[in-house]
């Protein structure tokens, strides 16, 4: 029941940013390949604005955000591996299947033990790869097979210790690479009129105006039919500066506009930038906005 509420959030967050760049593109082909960019939410950044408004952010409005993101971004993982593939290996497929069903015998088995796993994780990461779908997807099915539940003897879960363990090298190092290298962006010859581009103005409208209107339109609806209820210390308010702060895709944006104009959509391939640019700022600014403020009427 705890999930209903980001689910339903993180469902309205990519249905609603593609209808609005899908309306802004439908005419041309190439351009619509870009449907997916304005779906996904930078998690690190959203959750550093968020850290910016203060102490007095309610932790059940952390946990809400980092939950709807994480299920954003698995849901744009799944369109990455769904939709931007091509020329798929049988093979390779079939292999990826056979690692699989040994995860799961292993699972079956109660074993609990995280080398195995990451082993079988590896092979799978090479079977995906060269399947031609893309490879992040073996990461996420790889983590459902580690054990999250404790045990009277080891209080911490294997997923929770690996976790930890893989913490300071995705903080430190993976992150600020996958940054980095996705945040690589010239902007020379670009003008602000750039942005009334099709391309650009659909990604940032999809951010900035997407974002909130789905997630706020989605938990609204999950709220009033009663499948789910506000978290506790949490206003409408504060929802509203989350949800605005959904629109902050930046890295996530950037690496699926670079997928998605990878082929044939080179003359794309720049001024989408522009368009995460914009509407990630702006999404990131007026949440910060809003939760500054909801922040303020909940202590008074």
């Amino acid at each position: 029941r705890q999930l209903v509420l980001p689910t339903a959030g993180a469902i309205g967050g990519v249905a609603i940013p593609a209808a609005i760049y899908a309306a802004l593109n439908w005419q041309d082909p190439v351009a619509l390949k870009g449907w997916a960019v304005p779906t996904a939410t930078d998690i690190a950044f959203a959750l550093g604005v968020l850290a910016a408004v203060g102490s007095r952010v309610p932790v059940a409005l952390k946990v809400f955000l980092m939950t709807l993101a994480i299920l954003d971004d698995l849901i744009a993982i799944v369109i990455i591996a769904l939709v931007y593939t091509s020329g798929l290996s049988v093979t390779s497929l079939a292999a990826g299947a056979a690692v699989l069903a040994l995860m799961t015998i292993l699972k079956l088995c109660g074993i609990r033990t995280t080398t195995p796993y990451i082993m079988l994780g590896a092979a799978l990461w090479v079977c995906v790869l060269k399947s031609g779908v893309h490879a992040t997807l073996a990461g996420v099915a790889t983590a459902f097979f580690i054990s999250a539940a404790p045990t009277a003897e080891h209080p911490e879960s294997p997923l929770k210790a690996l976790l930890d363990d893989l913490h300071p090298w995705v903080a430190f190092f993976i992150l600020p690479m996958f940054a980095f290298v996705n945040a690589g962006i010239a902007l020379e010859g670009l003008k602000l009129s750039s942005l009334l581009d099709p391309v650009p103005l659909g990604i940032a409208l999809g951010l900035l105006l997407g974002k909130p209107i789905g997630v706020m339109a989605c938990v609204g609806l999950a709220i009033v039919t009663g499948l789910a209820r506000l978290p506790q210390g949490v206003t409408w308010l504060h929802l509203f500066g989350v949800a605005l702060l959904c629109g902050v895709g930046f890295t996530m944006s950037l690496f699926v506009g670079g997928l998605a104009f990878a082929e044939g959509g080179a003359g794309y391939a720049r001024i989408d930038r522009l368009g995460v640019l914009v509407g990630s700022g702006l999404s990131a600014v007026a949440g910060f906005a809003v939760l500054r403020l909801a922040v303020g009427r909940s202590s008074t």
